[in-house]
């Protein structure tokens, strides 16, 4: 090679490697703005298009790229399994409280303990108030800024090793910005916003698989899937909580605000309370106001907020004595069944779900909920007819508790499974094995309908223009 022509490659490499810088911290700026403060700037393809282009010049010059690079986000291929990991400080669960007076009597333990430990006053403590996300309790590792591991819960002391997984979830920043040098934990929560967990939902209802219970679930069972490519497509969500360093600010408020000066998605409604009376007013608050939030949450976490407190409370075999979860009531309704009905899925499989007197709850009105198969109707002897108690598993999909026995009139006779099809009145058939119900008519109506919707779906054909009112 002619000494030119290396002068030449080399000062492409140059602009390549300047280019590739650029678009990295764009990209990252990018993925901040839309994931973590939900303020996006630029349009998915503007987006999509700065990845492509930082994906090519990385193909070209593979020695350029970096393992904080967004690129490294794209799922790789499937693993084995996961390995083990211990933590280095335990991941302790948290003492739930169901009532206020729970909550004060905690208040009561941490000044009296702060006292006999060697604190000079019982005054009021001040406490920061967290939103208790209903999802996947998640320790992030980084090393001088960059991430390195992403470890689950698991028993407290040992969790899985998801790296390949948390690399995945665009919220979980690969590069911190400004961050000091050194090795930190993060902890947090990683979660399937509501949205996501609907449309996964819907998809498990083409294809006539049991729908999953609750976003947590939904984020537990994807965080442990072996193909980070499967992890890419569910769209999880994250927030952090907590930091461990040996630089970390002596105040809990502080850390959180340092966390969220790196670029790591902290749940922005936490608060720094005087008293014990303005974490009631906190949790009375977000009681009411939780299902404006895009992700479920089950209730508040109150913490301790300065570090020397903690240290001098310290920690029972279980939980730590500076914190508590308050737990939200299960919100739930009193209505009456009106009929039962049955539904036919694209491939045949008949199932019933109940109609109801329209019933407010979890701030929408309710009026269907699932019933799942024949024998799950028998085996909790819901009638047409009955009062029965609702709720929303995980807070998105309404289900059938039970019946109000002390309610049920004279005379309500138990639902019968239809014997033959509503829709093109084929007998039923139960295959040997099953506890579904189908129309094996190849051209009832129904079918060909949910067949037609599923061919026209995106996660089919995808055709524009073509949908369930056509």
């Amino acid at each position: 090679m002619s000494q030119s022509q290396h002068d030449a490659d080399q000062t492409d490499r140059n602009a390549a490697a300047l280019r590739i810088s650029r678009l990295a911290a764009e990209i990252r700026r990018h993925e901040e703005r839309y994931y973590v403060l939900h303020d996006p700037e630029i349009s998915d393809s503007e987006f999509d298009a700065l990845m492509r282009e930082l994906m090519e010049l990385e193909r070209g010059y593979p020695e350029l790229a970096s393992p904080a690079s967004p690129t490294q986000r794209v799922g790789g291929k499937p693993i084995e399994g996961f390995a083990t990991v211990q933590h280095a400080v335990p991941m302790l669960s948290l003492e739930n409280a169901y009532t206020e007076e729970e909550v004060r009597a905690f208040d009561e333990r941490v000044r009296r303990g702060l006292q006999a430990a060697g604190s000079s006053t019982r005054a009021s403590v001040g406490y920061v108030t967290e939103l208790k996300i209903d999802g996947l309790s998640i320790s992030l590792h980084y090393e001088d800024g960059i991430f390195r591991r992403g470890v689950t819960r698991g028993d407290g002391y040992r969790g899985e090793d998801v790296t390949s997984n948390v690399r995945t979830i665009r919220a979980v920043p690969l590069q911190l910005r400004g961050a000091p040098a050194g090795a930190m934990e993060v902890r947090g929560e990683v979660f399937l916003p509501r949205a996501e967990f609907e449309r996964l939902n819907r998809e498990r209802e083409e294809r006539e698989e049991p729908p999953f219970a609750n976003p947590r679930n939904a984020a537990a069972g994807t965080m442990r899937n072996l193909d980070p490519a499967q992890v890419a497509k569910r769209n999880l969500g994250a927030h952090v909580y907590q930091l461990l360093s040996d630089f970390a600010p002596a105040a809990h408020c502080e850390r959180l605000e340092a966390m969220a000066a790196w670029g790591l998605p902290v749940e922005p409604h936490w608060q720094l309370l005087p008293d014990v009376e303005g974490v009631l007013t906190y949790c009375r608050e977000w009681a009411e106001r939780r299902h404006q939030l895009p992700f479920d949450t089950d209730g508040v976490v109150v913490k301790v907020n300065e570090q020397k407190a903690r240290t001098r409370l310290g920690a029972t075999a279980k939980f730590p004595r500076w914190a508590l979860a308050f737990k939200f009531p299960a919100e739930q309704a009193t209505t009456k069944l009106l009929r039962i009905d049955v539904n036919v899925g694209r491939t045949g499989a008949v199932t019933p779900f109940a109609v109801l007197e329209p019933v407010r709850l979890s701030g929408s009105t309710i009026q269907l909920a699932k019933l799942h198969n024949e024998q799950e109707v028998a085996r909790r002897d819901i009638r047409p007819g009955d009062y029965v108690l609702v709720e929303k598993g995980g807070e998105v999909i309404p289900k059938v508790v039970m019946p109000i026995l002390s309610r049920r009139e004279p005379g309500v006779e138990p639902w019968k499974m239809p014997s033959e099809c509503p829709a093109c009145g084929s007998r039923l058939v139960r295959p040997e094995g099953e506890v579904v119900w189908r129309c094996v008519n190849t051209a009832c109506p129904a079918k060909l309908r949910r067949g037609l919707e599923h061919f026209a779906s995106r996660r089919a054909m995808n055709i524009e223009g073509l949908g369930e009112s056509l």
